[in-house]
Order: structure tokens, then sequence, then C-alpha cells
């Protein structure tokens, strides 16, 4: 997991090559409305020219594609420290900010729940005591008491009054409903954006940590293959056919999609010698 300026540069002196065959394919396509190209029929040479530099485009353009992966998880691998610890504190923070608006909407969602029930107490209270007054204003019509008449009357003039009262709270808690309700979608779409950047964040920090651990099983399987070619070599001297070593196979991980088998074993167990494989 190195070589970071290497791939900088190679990068570099694609774009300047692409740049250059960019730079010829308007004295091309120039060329093919030239009566002098025309006159010779050669249209066909100079069609097979931008091709191949259209070609030439795609392939740098490929190239460009993989090292610009290869540096963006090369650089990320350099600082995953920092940008780990980054990754980790900026979700505590988007955390926060969730709680912290889960509360707000809590409250909003009570305040809202509270005002609904208290106005329509109110109204049903008022129209009910409407039609009390009214019902016993004609009770005493029928039963011919005049002063009961005179009550159920008064009563019935306060039970309008009081509807009257009732529907104008009523108007302005549905005002302050709506108001409730706009605050409260406001804090809804916050937290759903809370979540949304924790999700993003979180992946990035996996993706980080993911990186990490492909080169940390890269670098474990490279331990592991200097202790097999030990094995192997040292099998090799004391004459046993190190038979279970044929079947290794360890996948690399990363950038690459090989893998390593017996054969590296035996590369490496050539190298060794008698006191390399007593100094344990």
């Amino acid at each position: 997991m190195n070589g970071i300026q290497h791939l900088k540069d190679t990068r570099a002196q694609l774009v300047i090559q692409m740049e250059a065959i960019k730079a010829e394919l308007p004295h091309f396509e120039a060329a093919l409305q030239s009566a002098e190209i025309i006159s010779q029929g050669r249209e066909s040479d100079v069609r097979h020219e931008i091709s191949s530099r259209k070609i030439k485009i795609d392939s740098i353009d490929l190239q460009l594609f993989q090292l610009d992966q290869k540096l963006s998880r090369r650089e990320a691998f350099a600082n995953r420290e920092s940008l780990m610890a980054t990754h980790i504190e900026d979700m505590a923070n988007w955390k926060a900010d969730e709680q912290e608006l889960n509360i707000k909407r809590e409250c909003l969602s009570t305040r809202l729940e509270d005002i609904r029930k208290q106005g329509e107490a109110e109204m049903v209270n008022a129209r009910q005591a409407e039609t009390q007054a009214a019902t016993a204003y004609a009770q005493a019509v029928a039963w011919g008491d005049v002063e009961g008449e005179k009550t159920a009357n008064n009563d019935a003039q306060k039970a309008a009054k009081n509807l009257t009262a009732a529907t104008e709270q009523h108007r302005r808690q549905q005002l302050i409903i709506t108001a409730l309700e706009q605050e409260l979608a406001i804090v809804e779409k916050h937290i759903t954006e809370a979540q949304e950047e924790h999700g993003k964040i979180e992946k990035k920090a996996l993706r980080l940590a993911h990186d990490a651990l492909e080169e940390k099983w890269n670098e474990a399987a490279q331990v592991l293959l200097d202790v097999g070619g030990k094995l192997y070599a040292a099998a090799g001297l004391i004459g046993r056919d190190p038979t279970s070593l044929l079947k290794l196979e360890i996948p690399e991980q990363g950038e690459n999609f090989g893998s390593w088998k017996w054969q590296d074993l035996t590369e490496r167990g050539n190298q060794y010698r008698l006191r390399d494989l007593l100094s344990m």
C-alpha cells in the first residue's frame, strides 16, 4: 500500500498524453473535408487515424479511472487514523442532532395533540350547552313555566355567546395547529437529513475499515507465507514431502485479485539457508 507519488506521476503523464492525442483530432477531422484527400480517395485512411486516436483516448480514460480509484484508496489508507477519527466524530454529532430533534418532535407532537383535544372538547361542550338550553326553553314553553322560560332563554343566549367565542377560539387554534404541523414537518425533515448524513458517513467509515482490514489480511498472509516458506525448506532438508502445503491458496484482498499458492512457498523456501531455519 504505497507508491502514491508514483501513481500521481503516472496519472499526470497519461493526462499529457491524452491531451496531445486530442489536439491531433481537429487536424484529421479537417482533413476529411479536404478536397485533396477526397480526390486521392484517402478518406478511409484518415478515418482510421481518427478512430485509432479515439480508441487510445478511451483506453487512457479507463487507465485514469483505475488510477483514481487506487489513489483514492491509498490516500485514504495513508490518512486512515485521522479520517476514521473525523468520521466517528461526525457520526456522533449527527446522532446528537437527531436526538435533539427527536426531543423537539416529541414536544411539538404532544402540544399539537393537546391543542386538538382541547379545541374539540370546547366545541363539543359549547354545542351541548346550547342544545341543553334550547331543550330547557322548549320544555318550559310546553309546560307553561314562565320563569323557567326566562331562565332557559338567558341560558340559551349565554350558550350562543359561548359557542361563538368557542368557534372563534377554534379558528385561532386551527391556525396554531397548522403552524405546529408545519414546524413538525420541518423538524421531521431535519431528522431524516440527520439520519441520511449519519448513514453516509457510516458507510465511508465502514469502507475505510474494510480497506484497512484488507491490508491487514494481506500483511498477515505475507507473514504466513514467510513461515510457510521456512516450513517448506525445512521439510525438504529432512527429507519430508510437504504434501499438505500443495493445497495452499490464500486470496489476495484489495486492489489485486490474485492468490498465493504453494509455488510462492517454494520460491520463498529456496531463499532460506540452514542458519535461517535454525534462528527460531
